[in-house]
């Protein structure tokens, strides 16, 4: 069982991931997050000591949470098409949050980019895991070549799809998309020679 501490810093965590990704880093205030949390400033404070470093452990939160994810798409699925299509199953999956408010890492990124570049680079580490990641399926696949960047592109077309869902709060529209994203990694998949 979780001391009452840790419970606390994970609750604080948890909160301000939250308010990060509907309001955004730059809008959410550290009292938006003590309102959040129902926390006393003084306590979070025990645990953090800037917004900053909230922000910092929502990143290594998302890490740890999406190599959990990972690790287990590698268990369950056999064939790299299948853990590809579990990549875009993702996102279709959280359509009701992309349409509404983007895709939490690109939209954290983005934001962070403009002004926030030290920031940024830590929340660039959430596409390095899985550009990582989706390179290595290509790699199984047969695209040792050019793997980085099929996963590049694997990336940029989700991306795409969360801002145009989002843009035009349109969900079927993201559906549609990820139809097509399958049809692309089935053709690859032919191409490859492994289907």
């Amino acid at each position: 069982m979780a001391k009452k501490g840790d419970k606390t810093r994970t609750d604080i965590v948890d909160c301000a991931k939250d308010l990060f990704y509907t309001q955004g880093y730059e809008r959410t205030s550290f009292t938006d997050i003590v309102n959040a949390t129902g926390v006393y400033r003084g306590n979070i404070y025990h645990y953090f000591k800037s917004k900053e470093e909230i922000l910092e452990a929502v990143i290594d939160q998302r890490l740890a949470e999406f190599r959990i994810v990972l690790k287990q798409w590698d268990v369950r699925h056999s064939t790299p098409r299948a853990r590809l299509m579990a990549f875009v199953q993702m996102i279709a999956s959280k359509r009701k949050d992309l349409t509404r408010y983007g895709c939490p890492i690109g939209s954290l990124n983005t934001e962070l980019a403009k002004d926030q570049h030290d920031l940024q680079q830590s929340s660039k580490a959430l596409f390095d895991l899985f550009r990582d990641w989706l390179t290595a399926q290509f790699i199984a696949l047969g695209y040792a070549a050019e793997a980085e960047s099929l996963a590049l592109h694997l990336l940029g077309r989700a991306q795409g799809i969360a801002v145009i869902a989002h843009v035009y709060g349109d969900a079927a529209l993201l559906q549609g998309e990820v139809s097509r994203l399958e049809a692309w990694i089935e053709e690859s998949i032919v191409q490859s020679g492994l289907s």
